[in-house]
């Protein structure tokens, strides 16, 4: 009996001195992602799953740091194995999700964000990112659904409120867009999307003056915004003020938004 001990210990020092190299790999790649150092990571999280192929946390880092890196579908796989490893983490599913919408397939997405929903009811985020999934397939009232439920879970999330603004927008449901956008900048008056939506919403009820205004605001708040500086000119051409729209189309497409030229040809010629 004795000698059977001895042997099955001797057996075993090497796989445990082999899971110990390989979470020393995993310590130096997780340093190195925090640093910002995601090739690094990679290389590290290889080495680590390398020595030790069951290490699902390695497969979890090296995911995350394939997608700060923008190799998505390396990042699902690794998501996947980390997943088969362990298929009860619901952040698993979260990024993997987040991963996929990346990639255009929002159908995925909500797969995905289904499971965490169902492993855990009160993720807030799942919600929030699954209306934005549906929001993309064109379901805004299922968009609007799960972003109530995201509200309820966490209602202090001021682009929670812009993006119902925005699916309500296309619901046609302008006042109550208006009015999560009022509750977004309440949260955070600096959200240049909450003024942009806003101003949308605005417009499409006839206020174009307010439009306009709010517009400049996002402007003011975040120079880069194309989009805003294409509405604010169409909205200025409709008042009149062709000279000064035309120069905020053109700006527009200085910033790229490549529709803003159709419009220019349309209105500025």
């Amino acid at each position: 009996m004795r000698i059977s001990i001895l042997v099955f210990l001797l057996l075993l020092i090497p796989t445990l001195a082999l899971s110990q190299t390989a979470d020393k790999y995993y310590e130096m790649g997780s340093l190195k992602g925090r640093q910002g150092n995601f090739k690094g990571a990679i290389r590290d999280f290889n080495k680590a799953i390398e020595l030790n192929p069951y290490l699902g946390k390695a497969y979890y880092d090296r995911a995350v740091s394939k997608g700060k890196i923008g190799d998505y579908k390396g990042s699902i796989l690794d998501f996947s194995k980390a997943i088969e490893l362990n298929p009860n983490f619901a952040k698993t599913y979260y990024l993997r999700g987040i991963t996929k919408s990346n990639l255009g397939d929002h159908r995925g997405a909500i797969q995905d964000y289904n499971k965490v929903i169902e492993l855990n009811p009160n993720y807030a985020d799942a919600y929030y990112n699954r209306g934005l999934a549906k929001g993309s397939l064109g379901d805004f009232n299922g968009a609007v659904l799960d972003l109530d439920k995201a509200i309820e879970l966490n209602p202090n999330n001021a682009e929670t409120y812009v993006t119902r603004g925005h699916a309500k927008i296309r619901l046609r449901e302008y006042i109550g867009a208006i009015q999560d956008c009022n509750k977004a900048i309440e949260l955070n008056p600096n959200l240049d999307d909450a003024y942009y939506q806003r101003g949308n919403a605005k417009g499409m009820l006839g206020d174009v003056r307010g439009a306009i205004q709010d517009y400049s605001k996002a402007i003011e708040l975040n120079a880069s915004n194309g989009d805003a500086y294409t509405a604010m000119g169409l909205a200025k051409i409709y008042l009149g003020q062709k000279d000064s729209g035309c120069l905020d189309l053109s700006k527009a497409g200085e910033l790229g938004s490549f529709k803003a030229y159709d419009f220019i040809k349309q209105n500025c010629q």
